[in-house]
């Protein structure tokens, strides 16, 4: 048995975009989201309630449609990463990534030697195959989240560290770093996320950000290729457009 492709990863290497939605805390939402056609699932374990407890499940329902399950961690330590690599996960998301050190910290953590210093253990990705070992540095997705306006600073010597595979500009705390919160839509905010993407793109590596309708056709022009959204706008703009349809045609 061979070691499963990470979907994600494959997209983005062969130069196309790779989708990745979040909203899904039971493994039942991922598998009747699964014919969608994403590539990726989002497990929100630093907001929301996933833990190393729930990967199993969560993780295997994105294993059944081929989707790449990514889960965010709440910090940047080496065994919280590989325990929830060993628990499933085909990726991890690492928040507030300021430093170089902090990015080889990430992959460290992430990808065993000699790229990183991933204790040695088979992870539920790696059952029942041979090459596991040999496999799992090249199947397996670290994202960095540059969301701070000193990994802005530091971009140039972020990208410098090998083993990241992206390098995900992350809007709300980037604002709030700046003295914005809450103040995504600044120009003075937006022209420093635009100028990491095209660094980051410049660089030839894997860029990516959070991206919705109305911002999605930039973000692939200028060169993303990892594209995070989430469910609750589809459903709050589905709701709205429901009731209000009813509604006029009551009037």
């Amino acid at each position: 048995m061979e070691m499963r492709p990470n979907r994600v990863r494959k997209k983005m290497d062969a130069g196309e975009p790779a989708f990745v939605c979040s909203g899904f805390t039971h493994a039942d939402d991922i598998d009747s989201f699964g014919p969608n056609g994403f590539d990726g699932i989002w497990l929100e374990g630093e907001h929301g309630s996933v833990d190393a407890a729930d990967l199993g499940n969560l993780t295997r329902a994105c294993d059944i449609w081929g989707m790449t399950s990514v889960v965010r961690v709440n910090k940047n330590d080496q065994g919280l990463i590989y325990r929830t690599l060993d628990r499933g996960a085909q990726g991890v998301i690492v928040p507030h990534v300021d430093t170089a050190e902090e990015a080889q910290n990430v992959v460290n953590g992430g990808k065993f030697a000699p790229l990183g210093k991933r204790g040695l253990f088979t992870s539920r990705q790696g059952y029942g195959t041979r090459d596991f070992l040999e496999r799992a540095n090249e199947e397996t997705l670290l994202v960095a989240l540059i969301e701070d306006i000193k990994a802005w600073e530091n971009l140039d010597a972020i990208l410098e560290v090998d083993g990241l595979d992206v390098l995900f500009v992350a809007p709300s705390d980037f604002a709030a770093s700046m003295g914005l919160i809450g103040q995504v839509s600044h120009p003075d905010v937006q022209a420093k996320i635009d100028d990491a993407l095209t660094r980051i793109v410049d660089a030839d590596r894997h860029a990516g950000t959070l991206a919705f309708d109305k911002t999605v056709e930039k973000y692939a022009a200028m060169g993303v290729r990892f594209f995070y959204t989430d469910t609750g706008p589809w459903i709050a703009a589905g709701a709205r457009n429901f009731m209000a349809k009813a509604k006029a045609a009551i009037e």
